[in-house]
């Protein structure tokens, strides 16, 4: 799994999903720190990295597009670092991998997380 760390997060996530043994880059090492969320998702698509972010923009792109990808794991909470939430962030990766490889939202709150299947339709 590749995953694509918006500018909204830390890059202190990197480390916490390569302990995981995924890969991990943060948007401000490979791209435009001002890069519109529909370039970010285009180069997550072109380059098979799924988008960790804590901007709710990318599931309404991904909903008025109806694209099949980039698969998107957004975090709804006020408290956005690894060291709050990476025990429930790292829980839905694994729980819902599959659903994540082939195009899914995912949604993770502090208690909860959830997914919608790719892509998103009325």
């Amino acid at each position: 799994m590749k995953l694509l760390i918006d500018m909204n997060l830390s890059p202190q996530w990197i480390p916490v999903f390569e302990r995981w043994g995924w890969q991990a880059v943060h948007w401000s090492s490979v791209g435009d720190a001002r890069a519109t969320d529909r370039v970010i998702m285009d180069w997550a698509r072109a380059n098979g990295y799924i988008v960790f972010t804590h901007d709710l923009d990318f599931g309404g792109l991904l909903a008025v597009t109806q694209a099949k990808g980039p698969s998107v794991i957004q975090v709804r909470a006020q408290d956005v670092m690894p060291r709050h939430l990476e025990e429930i962030v790292i829980k839905a990766l694994k729980q819902y991998k599959a659903q994540l490889e082939s195009g899914a939202l995912i949604t993770v709150d502090e208690s909860t997380s959830r997914a919608r299947i790719l892509p998103i339709t009325r």
